[in-house]
């Protein structure tokens, strides 16, 4: 991985020095060198992915500065059409406070989402989703770069969903997904007190063929893997820190309910109200995953929302 790097506009500059600093890759070419030449040291050092490196290249996106640095164009512009629909969408519907971010540089952005707001429309147009936030965010900033989210919560749950901001970081992400390599923590307030204060929870989950909207334990399901740890009980509740290994649809939410500890205002699962809740008590408190370029740790704390805090303080 990049532990040096420069942004000069659209524009990644690097020394190839930090791209290949060993011997065993081909010599490093010269300042001028033609963009093909360029591509196939890139290709020979295999620190990015070879489809970025190839689609940059068929772009014009390679070049060699005078100086000998090498420029990929990583962080190209959305296009002026798509700006200009955007423009139109935010005349018509202004929208809410961006979410505050959690983390944010030239690759990543980390938004935290609060209960009620949908990750992304579920009809076109849709507005007030967290993506139109993330897209707003950049404008905001004078940065158009296009955002697209790598995870997902549920409509009514809180907590940090991260963003990449380029190809490359959608590349190294999506692939940090699918590995298992992006660590997801909750904070799950449950009915009743369980009887194990920690445990794994291993249990298969498919669709619900009674209801279309919900999930169930099935043998034969896909693969689901839950931990979780009660941090605090009370009389009728519990508090519990909940750890992800697997990434399937409302996973916590049926994983508990199928444990007989349904999630406060789960009606879906099995869960009751409580203390005017109007959702299920379900908070991301920590997202934490390899940086797409350097592949140094990034760790995104979410504090508790007030909804959470009194549940605490009861």
């Amino acid at each position: 991985m990049i532990d040096r790097y420069e942004r000069s506009g659209e524009w990644l500059v690097l020394d190839p020095e930090t791209l290949a600093p060993s011997s065993s890759v081909s010599s490093q070419p010269e300042a001028g060198s033609h963009a093909h030449e360029v591509r196939k040291w890139l290709l020979a050092c295999s620190v990015f992915p070879d489809k970025w490196i190839n689609r940059l290249f068929s772009v014009g996106g390679i070049r060699m500065t005078d100086d000998g640095r090498i420029g990929l164009l990583a962080f190209p512009a959305a296009s002026a059409k798509l700006n200009e629909y955007e423009r139109e969408r935010i005349a018509n519907h202004p929208g809410i406070a961006p979410p505050r971010a959690l983390y944010e540089d030239n690759f990543c952005l980390v938004l935290d989402k609060p209960a009620g707001m949908p990750v992304h429309g579920s009809s076109p147009g849709q507005a007030d989703t967290l993506d139109e936030a993330a897209a707003r965010h950049m404008r905001e900033q004078g940065d158009p770069l296009t955002v697209r989210h790598i995870h997902r919560l549920d409509d009514d749950t809180s907590g940090p969903v991260l963003y990449s901001k380029n190809d490359l970081a959608q590349l190294r992400l999506d692939e940090a997904m699918r590995d298992k390599g992006i660590d997801r923590i909750y904070i799950a307030a449950v009915h009743g007190r369980l009887r194990d204060k920690r445990g794994i929870i291993d249990a298969p989950i498919g669709k619900d063929r009674h209801h279309k909207s919900r999930r169930r334990v099935v043998p034969g399901g896909d693969e689901a893997i839950t931990r979780y740890e009660v941090i605090q009980e009370s009389g009728d509740y519990s508090i519990a820190r909940v750890e992800l290994e697997t990434g399937r649809t409302h996973q916590i939410r049926v994983h508990m309910s199928h444990i007989g500890h349904p999630l406060l205002g789960d009606s879906l699962y099995g869960g009751r109200s409580a203390g005017g809740l109007r959702h299920q008590a379900l908070h991301g408190e920590r997202l934490i995953f390899p940086h797409p370029l350097t592949g140094k740790t990034v760790e995104a704390n979410s504090p508790w929302p007030d909804w959470l805090a009194k549940l605490r303080d009861r």
